[in-house]
């Protein structure tokens, strides 16, 4: 099986569109979203209703979560919490409801989805410190992979360490070391990288890429100075931070 990974698109409609056109193009069995479809950026119906009528299957973020009701934005700094109450004000009933229902993870095949962590939508994992008390979840679930989002930073995490790798460079996940990897954000990259991150994996031949795409962002950057979003969000996608 072939999967395109995805995550954090963050209501970035042009980082969406692009992202779904490449993997439209090299082929891929099944997409899979991390969460956090929503939030930050000016358009999350669309985004929401891009999700949908592909039945890409989705993992409810902690934007989404908020965005939907589910939670309130506790934790949520000044910037963050003005995009999630304007987002909130700005989905459509049907698109909220459809938020609501999203799982806290699901089973792929070899690999386990969650947003922030297996235990937690709203858990960072930054280092295999973060990931060590989590571990026997994904291994009571029989798998060796957990893919996962939330940081906005690509990587790949082992035992060993952690594996930075360029984009469009191939990983060998091998057949028994236990792997997290996180395939950075489509809509707001936060590692220096103002392209769009996911990923692709391959199970068969057990290999793992990172790729990294431009899209329009001065387009998506006008539009959430437009909604009258805190101008931050802007200039961010520019500098990819």
């Amino acid at each position: 099986m072939r999967y395109a990974i995805i995550s954090d698109n963050h209501a970035n409609l042009e980082a969406t569109l692009a992202v779904l056109q490449y993997i439209d193009k090299v082929g891929v069995d099944q997409i899979v979203h991390l969460g956090d479809v929503v939030g930050y950026n000016a358009n999350p119906n669309e985004c929401c209703d891009l999700i949908r009528e592909r039945n890409i299957p989705t993992i409810c973020g902690n934007h989404d979560a908020v965005a939907s009701g589910l939670e309130e934005p506790w934790g949520f700094n000044p910037v963050a919490l003005s995009a999630a109450m304007w987002t909130r004000d700005t989905l459509r009933d049907d698109n909220l409801e459809w938020l609501r229902g999203l799982p806290d993870t699901q089973k792929f095949g070899p690999f386990l989805a969650v947003h922030g962590s297996p235990a937690n939508r709203n858990s960072y994992l930054f280092n295999w410190e973060d990931i060590l008390p989590h571990i026997p979840f994904v291994e009571e679930h029989d798998c060796r992979l957990c893919f996962f989002g939330h940081t906005h930073n690509p990587g790949i995490f082992s035992k060993d360490g952690m594996y930075t790798i360029d984009s469009d460079s191939k990983f060998s996940l091998g057949e028994e070391k236990l792997f997290f990897l996180n395939p950075g954000s489509v809509g707001q990259p936060r590692d220096g990288d103002p392209r769009c991150s996911f990923g692709l994996l391959d199970t068969e031949k057990n290999e793992f890429q990172l790729v990294r795409i431009n899209y329009p962002v001065k387009q998506a950057a006008d539009k959430v100075a437009s909604a009258g979003l805190p101008a931050f969000l802007a200039e961010r996608l520019f500098l990819g931070r």
